[in-house]
């Protein structure tokens, strides 16, 4: 990873682990069931919180929820909960980790009813990825219409912690929308890949 290279100005370049987040994941879209709901998990566990914070206990998370297979999540219990809430490598919010079981079993209510929750999801931006022209940290929207609308469908489907301003932040991670600046190496380079396919 070369430090030549312009990023988003968000990232913070003196961590690594955030450098390889920015430039290998966030922004690339994602149509994949399992890790469009890992993103969920803990895009919903970060309310309050900040997103490094999130990324540093990822693999915390991945082994405390079964490596994000919502079939599995769905089917844990009070005991399960009370073990989770003992577990100082995620964060231990109980309202947090109810949340996370209830959309599991909400998120295969809809993967049944749309055949995958990437088709439900996309659906939102029209199938394909928004671009924006994002300039500075000032350009960066918190909310949209379409995370407006999504936030609120999910809301009517039984699904927590997930509002608006969350669910953005989904559609920036998972590639719903380019937010990556004018002058960052990666959003040519997700608007080649997107166009190769």
């Amino acid at each position: 990873m070369s430090e030549s290279l312009t990023r988003c100005p968000w990232v913070d370049t003196s961590k690594p682990d955030y450098v390889a987040y920015h430039d290998l994941e966030w922004g690339v879209p994602l149509y994949d069931d399992n890790k469009i709901f890992e993103f969920l998990i803990l895009e919903s566990a970060q309310a309050g919180l900040s997103w490094y914070t999130i990324l540093k206990k990822r693999e915390n998370y991945r082994g405390a929820f079964a490596n994000f297979d919502p079939k599995v999540v769905a089917t844990f219990d009070e005991a399960q909960v009370e073990l989770l809430m003992e577990n100082a490598g995620i964060v231990r919010n109980r309202r947090k980790i109810e949340a996370a079981i209830n959309n599991a079993q909400r998120f295969l209510e809809v993967q049944a009813e749309f055949g995958s929750f990437a088709k439900y999801i996309w659906g939102f931006v029209g199938g394909k990825p928004k671009t924006n022209h994002i300039e500075s940290l000032s350009d960066y929207p918190v909310t949209t219409k379409e995370s407006d609308a999504l936030a609120k469908d999910l809301k009517k489907r039984g699904f927590k912690f997930l509002g608006s301003t969350t669910i953005y932040a989904h559609m920036q991670a998972s590639g719903m929308v380019n937010d990556h600046s004018i002058d960052c190496f990666r959003r040519a380079e997700i608007l080649e890949a997107e166009t190769d396919n």
